[in-house]
């Protein structure tokens, strides 16, 4: 167990039920501020040095807090947004405890695991528990949309320290911690082409809606699941009435890969396909690579070892799993930096209407949170 007391799982669900009935969707800046001033209010009063990086872009502010120390710190990196429109906690998803689950917008992901953030650096602080190395505490606004105005910031603040904690949502089943993620990217395709009758004129036409159905299939034919590669198109939209050929057309890509190797491959072969097309249409791509693949390498192990050895510990077994969506741990870990992710609490539900956390498990997931930043020595 952390020398720091983290109280109850009870006494944390009750804290934490007021970030989660603080609702910050992505898109409302003075939402997320609002909690973030909370944070930033009660981080001060326990002695931590605080900058506070005003939101740009329509986004919310970013918070990082430093306790003293000497050495590379430990970055514990955390969102305050979530997917979740203002209303849905009074309409969809009340905050509610119903036996072992409780429910609420944007609690599992991942409001628990940037209070286990917030909680455990206020506590060393408060308790004035020693540390093996400083810690920065990362908060920022706007992971949900890929970290447009804090990508920066959070390579910055990766580069100064010895690892990087991010604790997003635990894997579930089974409770398990991230060693690695799939790189994510988008993609949004354009198709000129030609209006025309459709009876009287059909041959003076050129078909944007053909031209995208072509592509589609060939974007999905570099699907390779064996190798952790993915496409999906969607949204799609094209033409404008049944009668006229359609002389525009248009869709958006998700991709993901499990290396950088296959990034750069899958990327190439679709922007290959931009240019002007058989059927006398015109084609434009625009995007790429987002979020870069977090490998497995022997730093990140390192890290699931020692934590895997505090869970034991503290009583409960830590597997490790691969993950295919990304998170601001894809951006430490490409930079070389060892990063553990998944250190969130256990539940289910990420963006689902039956989003909930096993809020029994908060005192012992917390603790193993904190222990790491307390142990942790590079």
């Amino acid at each position: 167990m952390p020398a720091t007391r983290i109280g109850t799982s009870q006494q944390l669900l009750e804290e934490l039920r007021g970030w989660v009935e603080h609702e910050t969707p992505t898109t409302d800046a003075a939402a997320i501020n609002g909690l973030m001033d909370k944070a930033e209010a009660e981080l001060r009063a326990v002695g931590a040095v605080l900058e506070r990086i005003p939101g740009r872009d329509g986004f919310g502010d970013h918070l990082v807090a430093r306790t003293p120390g000497e050495g590379k710190p430990v970055l514990v990196a955390g969102h305050l947004d979530t997917v979740w429109n203002h209303g849905t906690l009074a309409s969809t998803i009340p905050f509610r405890v119903e036996g072992e689950k409780a429910y609420g917008p944007g609690i599992y992901d991942m409001k628990a695991g940037s209070f286990f953030a917030f909680h455990s650096v206020r506590e060393i602080l408060r308790q004035k528990v020693r540390t093996r190395r400083p810690i920065t505490l990362l908060l920022t606004s706007d992971e949900e949309v890929g970290s447009p105005s804090s990508r920066a910031l959070i390579e910055a603040e990766a580069r100064k320290a010895c690892a990087v904690l991010i604790p997003e949502p635990a894997g579930n089943p089974g409770k398990a911690c991230v060693t690695a993620r799939k790189g994510v990217g988008r993609f949004v395709v354009t198709v000129k082409g030609q209006s025309a009758h459709a009876g009287g004129n059909w041959s003076e036409g050129a078909s944007a809606v053909v031209t995208l159905a072509r592509l589609i299939t060939q974007i999905h034919a570099l699907v390779d699941l064996p190798g952790g590669t993915t496409t999906n198109c969607a949204p799609i939209w094209g033409g404008t009435r049944p009668n006229v050929i359609a002389p525009e057309a248009g869709c958006e890509v998700d991709f993901r890969t499990a290396t950088v190797e296959k990034a750069e491959a899958l990327v190439a072969a679709v922007m290959a396909m931009a240019g002007p097309q058989p059927e006398g249409t015109t084609v434009t791509i625009t995007g790429g690579l987002n979020r870069p693949p977090m490998e497995e390498g022997p730093g990140n192990l390192a890290l699931y070892e020692k934590a895997r050895g505090i869970a034991a510990r503290i009583g409960y077994d830590l597997p490790k799993q691969h993950r295919g969506g990304g998170s601001d741990g894809n951006f430490t870990a490409a930079l070389g930096i060892p990063t553990l992710d998944g250190l969130g609490c256990s539940g289910a539900g990420a963006h689902a209407e039956f989003e909930h956390i096993l809020w029994e498990e908060l005192a012992p997931r917390c603790a193993l949170l904190c222990e790491l930043l307390e142990t942790l020595e590079g």
